[in-house]
């Protein structure tokens, strides 16, 4: 590809946003005398950016107005008593439906409710608005309780010009709020509209179908009507379920009888050299062999053959004194290694081996080494070490560590809205990545090295290089802080999970968002790719653990009512197969998960973008 081909595919990117979105960007780039990315940003925009677009930068607020209202376009009803009465009807008729239909319908309350509360609100009747709010707030699923809440705080028309993540999420219009219902669900509800049009002097008619028409998505599946358990188990994110077109499979399973059970792989997988990855050095070569033949050497997990557990404990990790305390954690892959960032904005690294932490000889000793000979990375290592090593350079808390492969690098992440890599033969930081606005919650690096993603306060997350300062891919759409980042096996992939309480797949080449899940009532903590990269692990804050299946985009398996409080870890054993998942959490326990009885019991076949598999 040519080198204009190559500048021309980001400015093509870039017409794909919205306009405003962009002049806010630069308005924002102005505002903090970024004037190198602004000018570079104006240079990729020259083709729909114009002179009267940059002129209309003296207002941003108006501009910010324009496009918060653009996206609510509500009718104006001159008797605003007639909402309550509306939104009673709907409730009477929700509740008097069939059990069958009334589980889907159910989920109709929600947005509706707050699409009136909304054009009350853009209509001038905050008294109305706040009553309305008073009475059937409360009456919403306990996992909208904060949304509630924060919209709560929108009472007045200028109101909806400030940022706010419930009023965003609404607001959207390419990701409307959606709701799934069967094609039986979906007749029922339309006669009840139509009746009540027939009934009502049109009044009940025009409110309630201008809502569901211009700001919802009714997906409407063929098929039997869903049970209250796989309705309840999709629901509770911020805009209601992953749309069914979002997680489209290009290719299908072929039918094989004797590998339905086994066979796992998904046939989208992505060839190696789809992204391009440095080659190993020898010496990684070298360790990578090594790794393989000690795998094999592991006992197989079984029931009878379960892993131990060793537990490590650091002393004084909350001190009130200089109110330090430890954040997070990780321990290297070949658990010789253990890193800790403190709030102290302080990084320690202790060795769990009776080796000690050496670094690089001085550069006048490396030149009198033999270069060639076998033992020349222990050579070029200090004779004396020490126990720990402390790494200084981070100005706020420091929120995640993440080894490198080869464990000669160390990422970490911070309050102070950097990304910084550290040396751990020099252990010195070599690299200081800015580009998030926000603290930064999480870092992870690439299973092949040299890639590692983050995720920000900012709503976005993004995909760094070791060896460039400016991020390659930015991920985009969430609606509220990305608070977990981890990449798939192969390193073609990026799973995120959000405080909007969805997880998002990403595709690292281009940057698109190709899985979306919904089904967590609370934040995400944390996500794990089991081993074959065919499933996904989630958990956080309701105390669940949800498996996905990446193939189709599924919710597989659902396992609650044991943690007692948020979990925050997830971890699968090592190995090519899966047997075993570990789970900790803030109940003090660490639960192990059977989950080659989950594999055996799946039905692969079954698991397709139209299907509606059971959940286990």
């Amino acid at each position: 590809m040519s080198n204009d081909d190559e500048q021309q595919q980001p400015a093509q990117e870039l017409a794909n946003v919205d306009k405003s979105q962009i002049l806010t960007i630069i308005h924002l780039l102005k505002k903090y005398n970024f004037n190198a990315t602004e000018k570079i940003l104006l240079k990729e925009t020259a083709n729909f950016i114009n002179e009267e677009d940059l002129n209309n930068l003296a207002n941003v607020e108006q501009l910010l107005k324009e496009r918060n209202f653009s996206s609510l376009v509500y009718q104006t009803e001159e008797n605003p008593n007639i909402y309550e009465e509306n939104y009673k009807q709907l409730q009477r008729f929700v509740d008097s439906s069939l059990d069958s239909y009334r589980h889907e319908l159910s989920k109709l309350l929600y947005p509706v409710f707050v699409h009136m509360y909304l054009e009350l609100v853009c209509s001038g009747h905050e008294d109305q608005a706040i009553s309305f709010m008073r009475l059937f707030g409360k009456q919403q699923e306990f996992c909208y309780t904060h949304d509630i809440n924060r919209l709560s705080l929108i009472t007045k028309l200028e109101h909806l010009s400030t940022y706010n993540e419930v009023l965003e999420s609404f607001r959207n219009s390419q990701q409307l709020y959606t709701i799934r219902m069967s094609r039986d669900s979906y007749n029922y509800l339309k006669r009840f509209l139509q009746d009540k049009s027939q009934t009502s002097s049109g009044k009940f008619h025009s409110i309630l179908v201008n809502i569901i028409q211009e700001h919802l998505l009714i997906d409407v599946y063929e098929g039997l009507t869903r049970t209250k358990m796989n309705v309840e188990a999709l629901s509770g994110s911020m805009f209601g379920e992953a749309s069914r077109d979002i997680n489209k499979k290009r290719k299908t399973m072929k039918k094989d009888s004797g590998q339905s059970k086994k066979a796992r792989n998904d046939p989208n997988a992505p060839p190696l050299s789809r992204i391009p990855i440095p080659e190993l050095r020898d010496n990684e070569q070298l360790e990578k062999r090594r790794a393989k033949i000690e795998a094999t050497k592991a006992l197989k997990l079984e029931n009878d053959v379960l892993p131990s557990i060793c537990l490590y404990t650091l002393l004084n990790a909350q001190q009130t004194i200089n109110e330090t305390s430890a954040i997070c954690a990780q321990i290297s892959d070949d658990s010789t290694l253990l890193a800790v960032g403190f709030s102290n904005s302080l990084i320690r690294i202790w060795s769990l081996t009776p080796g000690k932490l050496r670094g690089l000889k001085p550069t006048n000793e490396l030149e009198h080494l033999d270069k060639e000979s076998d033992d020349v990375m222990l050579r070029i290592m200090m004779d004396m070490g020490d126990d720990s090593k402390i790494l200084f350079g981070h100005s706020g808390p420091v929120y995640a560590v993440s080894f490198s492969p080869c464990r000669d690098m160390l990422v970490s992440c911070s309050e102070d809205t950097t990304i910084r890599l550290w040396s751990l033969l020099t252990w010195t930081n070599v690299v200081v990545y800015k580009g998030h606005c926000f603290p930064v919650w999480d870092v992870k690096f690439s299973p092949h090295g040299y890639y590692f993603a983050s995720c920000s306060h900012d709503r976005t997350a993004r995909l760094w290089a070791t060896d460039n300062h400016n991020p390659l891919r930015y991920f985009t759409g969430h609606f509220a802080d990305v608070d977990c980042v981890q990449f798939h096996p192969n390193s073609n992939y990026v799973a995120t999970s959000s405080s909007d309480r969805s997880i998002r797949l990403w595709d690292c080449l281009n940057g698109q968002c190709v899985r979306l899940m919904t089904g967590h009532k609370d934040n995400v903590h944390v996500l794990a790719f089991e081993n074959s990269g065919r499933f996904l692990a989630s958990a956080g804050s309701d105390k669940r653990i949800l498996i996905w299946d990446l193939a189709s985009g599924h919710l597989v398996a659902d396992f609650a009512n044991i943690h007692t409080n948020s979990i925050y870890t997830l971890a699968f054993n090592r190995g090519p197969e899966s047997m075993i998942l570990a789970s900790g959490g803030l109940d003090n326990q660490v639960i192990l998960w059977n989950m080659k009885a989950l594999w055996d019991d799946l039905d692969f076949q079954e698991l397709t973008p139209t299907s509606m598999p059971t959940i286990k």
